[in-house]
């Protein structure tokens, strides 16, 4: 017969190892199988200084984690707990809670692409970006022409146009138009650099990504912008008027090909139908190819060129020769 002390021992022993087990089996399940199926998804923001226990919340808030608690647990018994990065993510209900640390400190934010098109002007930059609701078109403008912001960028213009790189770009949701306006510049610094350094030639950075922006605009094929550079350079030399179509309309439309008598009258600083020389700054933001051949024109004697019906151009060396291709392709 078994003592009372012993039973009470032995059922006290049974019910510590039904609930190790009971416990076990939940750290188990919710470690291992996902709340869902994945139809719940859900943005979440970890700010910087933030700790694993307003993820767990948010988390278990949002129907993404059985329990906080086991969240934060498993995240101190692997030693993540300091290895969470701040940002966005995105998560699902299918995700299981190892897949949801892995994320976070690896740091896989919740990224939107934006693609800024070569010869985009920051105008139509700030337009794409609001239509696409990335950032309100007024804050980029505004962080385009922050003056503080250009000066800790060592831009010493009125804005940025020019000097935002064509590519695609991966937005945090958290990211700021200034912090995008940043890295857009970093990416043309970092290519400028590389080609600049290969060049000779005394013209300014600024004069040669001002003449690249008027490359981009009026080139369709990347084959003939060295082409078109060597007019502009031609021109340039010999005292002539640029006069190139897009700088018309700079700062009232984007250009779409054509332009009418009244824009070529219009007084405007960057109208180089009227003013000789460079206009006083970009009129859209080029890519490599347009600034490879801003600082590496062609060697020809051209002085003319004008857009034939496929796109691509007609290059002239005198005004006559000119005025016959302009009857011919834009009768």
């Amino acid at each position: 017969m078994i003592a009372p002390g012993r039973r009470t021992t032995r059922l006290i022993a049974s019910l510590i190892g039904c609930c190790l087990l009971f416990l076990l089996a939940w750290y188990l399940v919710c470690l291992l199988i996902p709340v869902g199926r994945g139809r719940v998804v859900r943005v979440v923001s970890l700010p910087a200084g933030s700790g694993v226990a307003k993820l767990a919340q948010d988390l278990k808030q949002g129907g993404i984690i059985r329990s906080s608690w086991h969240f934060i647990l498993v995240s101190r018994l692997r030693g993540q707990v300091q290895r969470l990065k701040a940002g966005e993510y995105r998560f699902n209900d299918a995700m299981t809670t190892t897949e949801i640390l892995l994320k976070v400190v690896e740091g896989r934010v919740d990224f939107r692409r934006f693609t800024l098109p070569e010869g985009y002007s920051i105008y139509q930059a700030a337009e794409l970006l609001e239509r696409k609701g990335l950032l309100g078109r007024d804050d980029f403008l505004d962080a385009c022409r922050d003056p503080l912001l250009l000066a800790r960028l060592g831009i010493g213009t009125e804005s940025v146009e020019g000097y935002l790189f064509p590519a695609t770009y991966n937005l945090s949701r958290g990211e700021s138009a200034s912090q995008l306006v940043s890295r857009m510049t970093a990416q043309f610094e970092k290519n400028y650099a590389a080609m600049a350094g290969r060049a000779a030639g005394a013209r300014s950075r600024h004069a040669v990504v001002t003449m690249a922006s008027m490359i981009e605009k009026e080139a369709v094929s990347p084959i003939e912008k060295p082409l078109i550079s060597s007019v502009f350079h031609n021109r340039l030399a010999m005292g002539m008027r640029l006069q190139s179509d897009p700088t018309a309309v700079y700062g009232v439309r984007a250009f779409g090909g054509t332009v009418s008598s009244a824009d070529i009258r219009r007084p405007s600083p960057y109208n180089t139908y009227l003013n000789r020389g460079l206009p006083p700054g970009p009129i859209g933001n080029p890519g490599a190819d347009a600034l490879a051949a801003a600082l590496h024109p062609a060697a020809t004697p051209y002085l003319y060129f004008v857009a034939r019906q496929d796109g691509t151009h007609h290059f002239s060396r005198t005004l006559d020769e000119h005025n016959r291709a302009v009857r011919r392709y834009l009768k």
